[in-house]
């Protein structure tokens, strides 16, 4: 699981340097997967420095999803 999420969070910051297209939205939700699967692997292992690390790093990306869907909510509207 712990591979798994560092995947997911390099993908996204790959993703973050393409000039070809905006992969902001698949970047956000993969840092957030990304750091829960990394969460609960340092849980499992009693690694509780990085597990809180990872836990601040989903709930930011959680954070940055509901914004930018209010964001996105509010602009529809006007």
């Amino acid at each position: 699981m712990g591979w798994v999420g560092s995947f997911f969070i390099l993908l996204s910051y790959g993703l973050t340097l393409s000039k070809k297209r905006d992969f902001s939205v698949q970047s956000r939700y993969l840092n957030m997967v990304g750091g829960m699967f990394i969460a609960i692997n340092c849980l499992y292992y009693n690694a509780i420095p990085p597990f809180v690390t990872n836990l601040i790093w989903s709930i930011i990306a959680i954070l940055s999803i509901y914004r930018a869907r209010k964001h996105f909510i509010n602009t529809n509207k006007q």
